[in-house]
């Protein structure tokens, strides 16, 4: 009979099992998992490493701990990407370039899903936002109008995926948001000028046109790399 191993990474063959599992579709989402014992003695580990893997999937978000119940995978994912993704792109030292580059393609391609699933009410929002930004008296005003704006058109994508990294890069660049804007203005762009790149994204969105509506999103994003230095 072999002895249960305990070592460090003994919990990456835990973590491997069960991911294993659900790429065949054997655990779905709200599956109970077995048992601590029941998983340490079919992989011959230790309870304290299949506890340990357990604990660092509950802490990503993958699944949920209920006392008394036992393990379940999660039914509901929508800010599970959230505090593992903040803290990749911490430990990696990610440049602002390289999560602008990043969250540029997002929302080129966010704003070309939005134009082919955004529903009428949802454009009316839009819209009401547009129009307030057109009568904010300050530009913190303004900007967190401009910030709201982008966000429903992510939400707008119906991609949970797209919008959590999104949300993360949002929340990691939010100086950086804050400064391009007034960058853009300083070069010499207006406040006219990136309301009309907002009345072109919103008109692309209302007529469906995914390309153009990409292309309206790139024109604004074209602005922050000319303001930056990011040509390419």
């Amino acid at each position: 009979m072999s002895t249960p191993i305990r070592n460090p990474k003994a919990y990456d063959q835990v973590i491997e099992v069960i991911k294993d599992k659900i790429k065949k579709g054997k655990i779905k989402k709200g599956d109970k998992l077995p048992s601590e014992r029941e998983m340490a003695e079919s992989l011959g580990l230790s309870r304290a490493s299949v506890r340990e893997a357990l604990r660092a999937l509950e802490v990503i978000g993958l699944i949920e701990s209920i006392q008394g119940a036992g393990n379940y995978i999660r039914t509901n994912f929508d800010n599970s990407l959230i505090e593992p993704l903040s803290l990749m792109f911490m430990l990696q030292e990610s440049s602002v370039k390289e999560m602008y580059d990043l969250r540029e393609t997002l929302e080129l391609q966010c704003v070309k899903l939005s134009a082919r699933y955004i529903e009428e009410n949802e454009l009316g929002l839009l819209t009401a936002i547009l129009n307030r930004m057109y009568l904010a008296k300050t530009e913190e005003e303004s900007l967190e109008l401009d910030i709201e704006f982008h966000y429903l058109i992510a939400k707008t994508s119906r991609n949970m995926l797209l919008i959590n990294v999104l949300e993360v890069l949002s929340q990691l660049m939010d100086e950086f948001i804050r400064k391009s804007r007034m960058q853009i203005l300083h070069e010499g762009n207006t406040r006219e000028n990136l309301l009309e790149i907002h009345e072109n994204l919103l008109r692309e969105l209302k007529c469906r046109e995914e390309a153009k509506a990409s292309q309206a999103m790139k024109e604004h994003f074209d602005l922050i790399r000319k303001a930056y230095g990011y040509e390419e």
